[in-house]
């Protein structure tokens, strides 16, 4: 089988095409709505955008080439489009305010406006730091900004305003999160300097579109592995997965654990690591997963933890109190709904521990509208004694439109 594009690459090649000059060809750009949120929110910008099948073709406007929007520029439930687009606007000589749905709104958006007011913005903010946004863009100076707390998406919008300031930009970030930005930036022609915990990036540099190949999301396949291994007489094959080694962190927990996950064909492409993986029906010890491992595993911890209840020995973790303010509060969510499953289940401020060896029964799931935890939900339902009714199933078209036909496809 394979996955849907990567939501995170998708929304830096569409943002990077669309300050590019000439034209840029994503293929196998996401199918899901949070990418499609910041295509839409390009053309009201100006940008020309054509949608196919299978890519999209994004007519580069230049570092300078972006037009005021008459609306508001609605991020919907996408708070990768929301931060990571602000650091482009805040160089822009027009206002602009970015708005999202219910729950986007609730997100927390001063940790992107801070050090983009350094730079030289203004940006105004509804009470507590959340959206909207309303952007007064213009000239930009460089700073050098270490990261408070550990996160891609305000390290992506300081070198894209840094990409359109004078001089160079510097992030410094102690734990390492996702790289897409600074790989892409560098594929389309940025001169970027990396050293230790710091990432450079020089401004005004022209960046040329290009051809471009997505890959698969492999926070998508998440789901997909922890069924595999939890499942008897499992054999998976899942094809073209992005294989980042900042992405990879699922891996380095489920195979020490037990886990028959080998990564075959293995390439490059576009700066990107890509390949297959090979998942076969295992007997998982299960663990704790350290601290400074959680940064890179935040989107997979919530199947990460289904999975924990048909280990030997349980899951647990801590430092993750950022899943409070995701799409839903994510630590609250899982415990809920495993308790609806009859799970023996441990809530922490920043963590959860489930026991192992559970028989789970099925239950009415309540996602929350949050695309993870309706995923996550259905693959316990996979291994549950009974039935299990996902509430508001369609959340899960946030990253993976087509994922229960999927799913009924591989589990037969």
């Amino acid at each position: 089988m394979r996955v849907p594009g990567d939501k995170s690459i998708s929304h830096r090649y569409a943002m990077l095409g669309a300050i590019a000059e000439g034209p840029t060809e994503i293929h196998f750009y996401s199918a899901g709505a949070d990418c499609q949120s910041t295509l839409d929110c390009l053309k009201r910008l100006g940008v020309k955008i054509e949608r196919q099948e299978n890519a999209v073709t994004i007519q580069g406007a230049g570092l300078g080439g972006l037009r005021a929007s008459a609306e508001n520029l609605y991020a919907g439930n996408s708070g990768s489009t929301m931060r990571m687009l602000a650091g482009i606007l805040a160089a822009q000589h027009f206002r602009s305010v970015l708005t999202g749905d219910a729950s986007l709104s609730k997100r927390p958006m001063k940790r992107v406006a801070d050090p983009l007011m350094l730079m030289g913005a203004r940006i105004k903010t509804a009470a507590g730091g959340l959206p909207p946004l309303e952007i007064e863009g213009g000239v930009l100076k460089p700073i050098r900004y270490e990261l408070p707390v550990p996160s891609a998406q305000v390290k992506s919008a300081i070198l894209l305003a840094g990409i359109l300031a004078e001089g160079e930009t510097e992030v410094v970030e102690r734990t390492p999160t996702r790289d897409h930005t600074e790989i892409a930036l560098e594929q389309m022609g940025a001169d970027i300097a990396r050293h230790q915990h710091t990432i450079a990036v020089r401004g005004r540099a022209r960046l040329q579109g290009m051809k471009l190949y997505v890959p698969g999301d492999i926070s998508s396949a998440a789901f997909f592995v922890a069924a595999g291994l939890m499942l008897p007489e499992s054999n998976l094959v899942l094809q073209n997965v992005g294989l980042n080694p900042r992405r990879t962190a699922i891996l380095d927990v489920l195979v020490p654990m037990g886990g028959r996950v080998k990564v075959i064909n293995l390439e490059m492409l576009n700066g990107e690591l890509i390949g297959d993986l090979h998942v076969e029906s295992s007997q998982l010890r299960g663990g704790e997963i350290p601290a400074e491992a959680v940064p890179g595993l935040i989107d997979e911890l919530p199947v990460l933890t289904v999975l924990g209840t048909q280990t030997e020995q349980g899951l647990a973790f801590r430092g993750a109190g950022e899943l409070r303010v995701k799409e839903s509060d994510r630590l609250a969510a899982v415990a809920e709904n495993l308790r609806r499953m009859g799970a023996e289940v441990e809530e922490y401020p920043d963590g959860l521990r489930v026991a192992g060896r559970q028989t789970l029964h099925g239950a009415e799931i309540d996602p929350h509208g949050d695309h993870r935890i309706g995923m996550a939900f259905a693959i316990a339902g996979l291994c549950a004694q009974g039935t299990t009714l996902i509430k508001d199933s369609a959340c899960v078209d946030i990253s993976f439109p087509g994922f229960f036909d999927t799913l009924a496809r591989v589990a037969g």
